[in-house]
């Protein structure tokens, strides 16, 4: 059974999966009804979901539809915040909004809540806390600005490890971006390139209020074991906080995992009572008089269509949801189903190799090729990282070929002229279906840094609604015309040479990057 293969990554904080495997759930997207044994079911209209597919789209909806417009909460959660020009105008947006807030009543009912991790986020001199304290010294009572420093990088480590790859060891990486009750879930950073020539994906939860409260929740338990920027560019950790890397450890990671945990299960039993009180209605009371009274109350809703699952995954803090679903989802998935996975940087862990080189399902993964790679072009040892993905593809495609996969699982590079591709996340096709009933969309990669290291967010989309289901097709079927599929003559063009170090050296540090 998959449960036993996984019953190791169940730790005692985490909720007990005591559903059957999803092969042995009803028929449809009510299969994926298991996954609410781990973490909430929001159930939603398919009206309030919003498929994005371009950095432009992405960026003008932050401002524009967002920021501008946010009355009571913007909370955000991302790697950094770049430093140019576009970026400006984000933070200048923030200002005005504060202001707009301030004027309007006298007292801002605006609040504003950023978080960042702390290495990135404080890489030069000219950074992301130099970008935010001027917020701060505007508006203290009305902005907090959180930076996440993994409790790993300490000590000896942390004094000789260099600036610019202290990283490696591990990061906040949580998209999210809210503005009241809307919720932007993406694995898009908010720096330039990703408003203009990165390719990601976005995914826009409308008039969706519980969505909200819930990674609103996630963002402030985050933050409250994080440094807190100061308005004079100094951190500080809250009053009675275990500092990450000066206090102990254990300690620390206990209460990270007690604030995290919390925040997923009281919003699963928010959720569980909320849904026994809809079950309820609708079997005890007259459907007309229900609807009499929704319509006096002006709160009437449409039945849901489609339901949104948050996987966090927080390895250092012994949370491995998103590992879980994700490692479920791979083996349960049956002969004819296809399966549409993407990453920006194909490092995929052994277990989720195993599983798509084990398992019955149909394999299409999306992967960048080398000019499109975010590292293409880096200064130092750097630039030979394009080269070590090029050299992990070429062993996974050797595996597939070694058994005899090359039909089932296919591997195919994306490429356009001037342009990077990060976009991350899978595309679930049930057998003989056209079209895609969930989808994953969120921060990890699926590799070792995302299950092990850094703190991730994703969200699996389940669908009825056949509208919303062509909306991920189209937004799949986009992504994918733009790849070429590999082949063993892939590996012989000039562009793909993988030198002797980068060889030695890919197997000892792959877990890093």
């Amino acid at each position: 059974s998959s449960w036993l293969l996984l019953a190791p990554l169940l730790t005692s904080p985490a909720p007990v999966v005591t559903a059957p495997p999803c092969s042995l759930c009803p028929e449809g997207a009510h299969r994926f009804q298991w996954i609410r044994n781990l973490v909430p079911e929001f159930g939603i209209s398919s009206s309030h979901v919003k498929v994005l597919s371009s950095p432009a789209e992405f960026y003008e909806l932050l401002k524009a539809s967002g920021i501008k417009t946010a009355k009571q909460r913007v909370v955000m959660a991302s790697l950094y915040l770049g430093t140019g020009l576009l970026e400006q105008e984000l933070v200048d947006c923030l200002e005005e909004a504060l202001e707009k807030s301030l004027r309007a009543k006298g007292s801002s009912d605006l609040r504003v809540s950023i978080l960042l991790d702390f290495t990135r986020g404080s890489r030069g001199t000219r950074n992301s806390r130099t970008m935010l304290t001027p917020l701060l010294q505007r508006f203290p009572h009305h902005v907090r600005v959180s930076l996440f420093h993994t409790p790993n990088l300490r000590g000896l480590l942390r004094l000789l490890i260099p600036e610019r790859f202290n990283e490696t060891i591990g990061l906040q990486h949580i998209k999210v971006y809210l503005f009241d009750d809307n919720v932007i879930l993406s694995g898009a950073n908010l720096s330039d390139l990703y408003f203009t020539n990165r390719q990601d994906r976005y995914v826009l939860l409308q008039d969706s209020p519980e969505i909200a409260d819930f990674f609103t929740e996630l963002v402030d338990a985050i933050g409250d074991v994080s440094l807190q920027l100061q308005h004079d560019d100094t951190v500080q950790m809250m009053e009675g906080m275990v500092h990450p890397y000066q206090g102990d450890k254990t300690a620390y990671c206990e209460i990270a995992n007690q604030k995290v945990m919390g925040v997923i299960n009281s919003a699963r039993t928010r959720q569980e009572l909320l849904h026994a009180k809809t079950l309820h209605s609708s079997q005890e009371g007259s459907p007309l008089f229900s609807q009499q009274d929704s319509r006096a109350s002006g709160d009437q809703k449409p039945e849901p269509d489609t339901w949104i699952y948050p996987l966090i995954q927080m390895k250092p803090f012994g949370i491995q949801i998103d590992e879980m679903v994700t490692e479920t989802l791979l083996t349960e998935a049956e002969r004819g189903a296809r399966i549409y996975l993407t990453t920006g940087y194909f490092n995929l862990t052994q277990a989720y190799m195993d599983l798509i080189l084990g398992t019955r399902a149909e394999y299409r993964i999306l992967l960048a090729s080398p000019e499109v790679n975010g590292f293409f072009g880096a200064k130092g040892v750097a630039g030979a990282i394009p080269a070590a993905y090029v050299y992990i593809e070429h062993q996974f495609y050797s595996e597939v070929c070694c058994l005899h996969q090359q039909e089932r699982v296919q591997l195919q590079e994306y490429s356009r002229p001037g342009w990077t591709f990060h976009a991350k996340g899978l595309w679930l096709y049930l057998a003989g279906s056209s079209l895609p009933c969930l989808t994953l969309i969120g921060s990890p990669n699926f590799g070792y840094r995302s299950v092990h290291r850094d703190l991730e967010a994703q969200v699996a989309i389940v669908t009825e609604n056949q509208a919303l289901q062509q909306q991920l097709h189209e937004e799949q079927e986009q992504l994918y015309l733009r790849s070429g599929t590999v082949s063993s003559s892939t590996f012989e063009q000039p562009n793909r040479y993988v030198k002797l170090w980068v060889k030695l050296v890919t197997p000892l540090i792959k877990n890093f990057f």
